[in-house]
């Protein structure tokens, strides 16, 4: 049997490889053109191309395992199972604005056991296996010790997969409470922000398990509070998603209206 540090140790050696393909197209200047899936959804060769190295990398190491992708899909049910976002941020990406990164989680008997982060761009790798805490660049972290709303940074995502209403009430209840809210397209860092104490929060409407397999883990990993993400269907269609830190997890709830997991 595999074990989780083991994981854990191949989870790390994808990441960085594949962000040495993120970082070199990010700065080639003949790099493709991008296209665009749908409103506000870019797509660029790389998120193919690092995905598929993805996918050959995991078969390689672990050839029972499945995994799930943004770009290729994949089985969605599996005892061990891995899901990817190659590029997360892929407009910032596209944009020349250097706030991306690689998602990579891993579930055992659907329970997210392994986390990695890598922001190639700023050499940041964020680290979680399950019960063994949350690390940046090998050093642990914490989620912040903030208590108070009006001292709060709250970063808020956007779905074109949703009315614009929740969005805008999110950023309105935000505003009112005294955060200081903010958007930096990439649901993935946002979380690992928390995780590392950058901010306080992050919340969105609806967000694709592919953005969260990592980063929720890193928040509950860091000491901090997440919403019950992982509800039947979740993996293929997502959920509404909240990652608080401790002492602000309550009133982040409130305000936000979406419910914690259980501690």
């Amino acid at each position: 049997m595999t074990s989780l540090l083991e994981v854990s140790r191949v989870a790390e050696e994808v990441v960085r490889a594949a962000g040495v393909m993120i970082r070199t197209a990010f700065y080639d200047p003949n790099r493709p053109a991008y296209s665009l899936k749908g409103r506000q959804d870019y797509l660029t060769a790389t998120d193919g191309a690092v995905e598929a190295y993805v996918k050959e990398a995991i078969a390689r190491h672990f050839p029972e395992d499945a995994v799930m992708g943004e770009e290729t899909g994949g089985v969605t049910e599996a005892p061990r199972l891995w899901i990817v976002d190659p590029v997360d941020g892929t407009a910032n990406f596209a944009r020349q604005i250097p706030h991306c990164c690689i998602s990579l989680g891993f579930l055992e008997n659907g329970r997210v056991m392994v986390g990695a982060v890598y922001d190639a761009l700023h050499d940041e790798l964020f680290l979680a296996e399950r019960g063994h805490g949350a690390r940046l660049n090998g050093v642990a972290i914490r989620v912040s010790e903030v208590a108070a709303v009006n001292a709060a940074t709250f970063e808020i995502g956007w779905s074109n997969r949703t009315p614009p209403e929740p969005y805008l009430n999110l950023v309105r209840v935000g505003v009112e409470a005294g955060c200081a809210v903010r958007r930096a397209g990439s649901g993935t860092l946002g979380l690992a922000y928390v995780a590392a104490g950058r901010t306080e929060a992050y919340a969105e409407s609806h967000i694709n398990s592919w953005d969260v397999a990592a980063g929720l883990l890193l928040v509950e990993e860091a000491g901090g509070r997440v919403n019950d993400f992982w509800t039947p269907g979740a993996i293929a269609k997502g959920n509404e998603v909240l990652a608080t830190n401790a002492l602000l997890a309550q009133e982040i709830s409130r305000l936000s209206g979406i419910k914690l997991a259980p501690l």
